[in-house]
Formats: C-alpha cells, sequence, structure tokens
C-alpha cells in the first residue's frame, strides 16, 4: 500500500460525508453478473474505506466482512457501521481463512494492489464458483463541463492524470489471461458545490499537493463551476466500470495457492 493510498486518512470524514455512492443498478449488475443473490453471501469487502459501499452490501443483505488498512478510515467506517466485522489488512494478503466466502468486492480500490498478489489472494478465500468483482466510480467525460474540469486536473496533475477516475480502465491492471465479463453503468448525482468540492479535494491527487496548492485550485474549480451551475447545485456525471472474474476460471489461467493446492 503506497503513502498516496493512505493519504485518505486525514480527510476520512471529508470522504465519508461527500464521496458518492453507487447506483441500485450497479448491485444489480453484480448479482447479474456473478449468478448469486447477495441476499445470505458472505461477501468480503476490501479496501473499504469508510464503508460506503459496505453499506450497500449489507442493504442488499449480504453478510460483509469489511478489510481496511488505514486506521482513520476504519475508524470512520467503526463508528458508523458498528455491528459490522472489521479487519485490518491489504488485499495482498487477506486475513480471511480459505474458501470460506462467496464474493470478494474492491470499490475504488483495486489499483492500490499488486495484482501479482491481489488475485492469488481472492482466489485463496473464494469457495468454489465465488467472485471477484471491482468497481469504479469514473468521472463522465462525454458530459462537457465533466470534460473540462478534467483537462484542468491533468494539467494539475501532470502524468498522472484527473484525481477522480478519468482515463483508462482500471480492470487493465488483471492478468490479461485473466477471463471476466464487464459492464459500465451511467449515472448522475445534484449535490451543493461545496460537497462536489469536499468530495474532489477528497481524492489522492489533492492529499499530496499540500493545503495551498489545494485551495488555489479548488478556489479556481469554485469560479469555473459557477459559470455551469450559477445555482451551486452541481450535477455530477459518473461511469460506473464493473468487472467480474470467478475463482473457477481464474484458477484454470493462473498459478496461485488455489491452483497449486
Amino acid at each position: 500500500m503506497t503513502d498516496r493510498a493512505l493519504s485518505f486518512d486525514v480527510v476520512a470524514g471529508q470522504y465519508d460525508a461527500a464521496r458518492p455512492g453507487y447506483p441500485p443498478a450497479l448491485l444489480d449488475a453484480v448479482e447479474e453478473l456473478s449468478g448469486r443473490s447477495l441476499r445470505g453471501s458472505r461477501v468480503v469487502d476490501v479496501g473499504a474505506g469508510t464503508g460506503i459501499a459496505t453499506r450497500l452490501l449489507r442493504a442488499r443483505g449480504a453478510e460483509v466482512i469489511a478489510v481496511e488498512p488505514g486506521p482513520g478510515m476504519a475508524a470512520q467506517l467503526r463508528r458508523g457501521l458498528p455491528d459490522t466485522p472489521l479487519v485490518r489488512g491489504l488485499g495482498d494478503a487477506l486475513p480471511i481463512a480459505d474458501a470460506s466466502v462467496d464474493l470478494v468486492t474492491y470499490a475504488q480500490s483495486w489499483h492500490w494492489t499488486d495484482p501479482a498478489r491481489s488475485v492469488p489472494e481472492a482466489l485463496r478465500v473464494l469457495r468454489p464458483g465465488g467472485a471477484l468483482a471491482l468497481w469504479w466510480n469514473v468521472a463522465d467525460s462525454t458530459v462537457p463541463w465533466v470534460a473540462a474540469q478534467e483537462e484542468r486536473l491533468h494539467r494539475l496533475a501532470g502524468a498522472g492524470g484527473g484525481s477522480h477516475g478519468s482515463g483508462g480502465r482500471r480492470s487493465e491492471r488483471l492478468p490479461a489471461d485473466l477471463p471476466r465479463v464487464q459492464r459500465e453503468l451511467r449515472w448522475t448525482r445534484t449535490v451543493p458545490l461545496d460537497t462536489h468540492l469536499a468530495n474532489l479535494g477528497s481524492h489522492s491527487l489533492f492529499r499530496v499537493l499540500g493545503e495551498e496548492a489545494t485551495a488555489a485550485c479548488l478556489a479556481e474549480e469554485r469560479a469555473e463551476l459557477l459559470k455551469v451551475f450559477p445555482t451551486g447545485q452541481v450535477d455530477e456525471a459518473y461511469s460506473v466500470e464493473l468487472t467480474v472474474t470467478f475463482r473457477d476460471s481464474a484458477s484454470s489461467v493462473l498459478r496461485g495457492p488455489l491452483s497449486d493446492a
């Protein structure tokens, strides 16, 4: 886990309050593509953060174990979900028993792992027929104002790209020969401008820029967005990228703890 990943700890409350959730259609798609109802399924939510996806999985009736490495994020999750089992750990070395869960999920967090380690770990803890589901909210750059913002953030970040999910599909970090099914879901939410800026400021780019540069950038964004949204209500636009693969199909093409057993 990089320092940039753990930098979210200092803005855990801001992250929890401002980050978007996910549309109901996402969990419908997870059930469809995995071939399994979430109700009654045992799920490990890895890189659970403050529990944004964990809450939605629980609301669908899943029995969720949250895995989170950051102490600040874990503490925020504990406050919001005091009865959810929570373990401190990484996707690269899951503190979960072999063949014990039906579904492993990564919401906004797979890109912080080392796939050479996290894929075998997911296979190890999944029961036969179990599924690994990865998803991200990605800023929908087909919307003109989003594309303009992404260009500004790209200039700010240099080669690192935008701060809130533009760029290539993150499941490309899966091994090329790993079978997968994918879906893309577009959705929107309308939030006050302050919430949008807090959401933006919670991303890792701003965590490493420092307070002065972050404040200057967010002030520029406020001015630019008021030109588009003069009422101060921002119509955020997202595309959720979902990728699902399975223990049985994966274990036939990968070497790892499961395939060697």
